[in-house]
C-alpha cells in the first residue's frame, strides 16, 4: 500500500479513537454532573429539614428561659411581700409563725431567683439576644450551684452577682456572643453541626475519569453528612419536644402559684387601706393571719415544685465526687455522646415532671 495511504488510514483511525475519547470523557462528565447535582439537591434537601427543626428548637428553648425568668423575678416578688406580712404577724410575737416548708427548699427558691434577676438585669445591658435560650439550658443548672469563685450566687450583690450569674450561663459570654445562643447547632457537636463543612465545596474541575472519580467522593460525603443530619434533627426534634413539655408544666404550675400571689396581694391592699384610714391594724392584721399563713405555705410550696422542675437540667451534666464540674469559665460542662452532642436527661426529666404534676394537685386553691 502506498505510504500516503497508510498514513491516511492512521490517521482516520487516530481521528476515531480521539474523537471517541472525547465522548468517553464528556459521557464520564456527564455522568459526574448526574452524580453531584443528585448528591447536592438530597443535601439541601436535608440541610432545609435541619435549619427549620434548629429554628423551632431554638424558639422553644428561648420562650422557655423567658417563662423561666419571669417566674424567677415573680418569686423574688412574692418573697419580699410574704416576709414583709410574716414580719407584722411575728412583731411582738414570743413564739413566731412559722410556714411549714424546709428552709433548705426557701434557700433553693431565694437561690433561683436570685440567678433569675440577675440574668434579667445583665442581660438587658449586654444586649438579650440568646440570654433566654441559654438560661434554659444552663441557668437552672447554675441556680443550684456556686459561682465561678466558690461563692453562692444567692450571696453575692451587685456586680459580682451580674458577672458569676452571666458567667454560670456561659456568658460572660453574652456581650461577645459566646453561648448566648444555646439553641440548634450550640447544643450539637461540631461533627452534627456542621456537616456542611465536611463537603469540600461541589467543585470537581478534572475532566472524564478524574471527574467521575471525584464526583463519587463528593456523592459519599453528601451521604455521611445526611446521616449526621438526620441524626441531629431528631436530637433537635426531641431537645423541643422536652422544652414544650417543661413549658407547659411550668404555665399551669405558674397559673396556680399565682392564685395565691394574688390573693397575698389583696390581703395586703385590705391591710394598706385599713392603715390609712387609721382603723384597727392588729384586728385586721389577726382576722387574716390564717389566710396569710396558708397562702405563703402553698404559695412556697408550688414555688419549690417549679424550681425542682427549673433546675432539672435538660441535658445530662457531667459530675465529680457528687458536684457539677466547670469549665474554666464558670460553664457546667455538659456528657456528649460520640460524635459531640449533648445527651438528653430524658429520663430524670420524665420523673420531675410526672412527680410535678401530681404534686400541684396538693395546693390547688379552693
Amino acid at each position: 500500500m502506498p505510504l500516503p495511504l497508510i498514513l491516511g488510514a492512521a490517521a482516520l483511525v487516530s481521528a476515531a479513537y480521539g474523537a471517541k475519547k472525547g465522548y468517553d470523557g464528556y459521557q464520564k462528565h456527564s455522568e459526574a454532573d448526574e452524580i453531584v447535582n443528585g448528591a447536592k439537591a438530597r443535601y439541601e434537601k436535608q440541610k432545609t429539614t435541619f435549619d427549620k427543626q434548629e429554628t423551632a428548637t431554638t424558639s422553644a428553648l428561648n420562650i422557655l428561659g423567658e417563662k423561666e425568668l419571669q417566674i424567677g423575678k415573680t418569686f423574688g416578688d412574692f418573697t419580699t411581700l410574704a416576709e414583709k406580712l410574716l414580719e407584722q404577724l411575728n412583731a411582738g410575737r414570743q413564739n413566731k409563725l412559722e410556714i411549714n416548708i424546709p428552709k433548705h427548699k426557701l434557700q433553693t427558691i431565694a437561690n433561683y431567683s436570685y440567678t433569675a434577676i440577675g440574668v434579667l438585669g445583665s442581660a438587658a445591658g449586654a444586649g438579650a439576644a440568646g440570654a433566654a435560650a441559654g438560661f434554659a439550658v444552663y441557668g437552672g443548672v447554675m441556680a443550684l450551684g456556686a459561682a465561678s469563685t466558690g461563692t453562692a450566687i444567692s450571696s453575692l450583690a451587685g456586680v459580682a452577682a451580674t458577672n458569676a450569674t452571666l458567667a454560670a450561663i456561659g456568658g460572660g459570654s453574652l456581650a461577645t456572643g459566646g453561648l448566648g445562643m444555646a439553641g440548634g447547632t450550640a447544643i450539637l457537636g461540631a461533627a452534627v453541626a456542621g456537616p456542611v463543612l465536611a463537603i469540600a465545596g461541589w467543585a470537581y474541575d478534572s475532566h472524564g475519569e478524574e471527574a467521575l472519580k471525584n464526583a463519587r467522593k463528593v456523592d459519599r460525603e453528601v451521604d455521611q453528612a445526611i446521616d449526621k443530619l438526620v441524626k441531629a434533627v431528631k436530637q433537635l426534634d426531641e431537645t423541643e419536644n422536652y422544652a414544650h413539655s417543661i413549658w407547659t408544666t411550668l404555665i399551669a404550675l405558674f397559673d396556680q402559684f399565682n392564685q395565691y400571689y394574688d390573693a397575698l396581694k389583696g390581703i395586703n391592699s385590705v391591710l394598706e387601706d385599713a392603715k390609712s384610714r387609721n382603723a384597727d391594724g392588729k384586728a385586721e392584721l389577726a382576722r387574716f393571719s390564717d389566710s396569710i399563713m396558708q397562702t405563703v405555705g402553698n404559695g412556697f410550696a408550688l414555688a419549690s415544685i417549679m424550681v425542682s422542675v427549673i433546675t432539672t437540667p435538660i441535658f445530662k451534666v457531667k459530675k465529680a465526687n457528687g458536684e457539677v464540674v466547670k469549665d474554666a469559665d464558670g460553664v457546667p460542662v455538659m456528657e456528649t455522646d460520640a460524635v459531640g452532642s449533648m445527651i438528653l436527661n430524658s429520663s430524670k426529666l420524665d420523673e420531675v415532671l410526672s412527680q410535678a404534676d401530681a404534686e400541684a394537685g396538693k395546693y390547688k386553691p379552693a
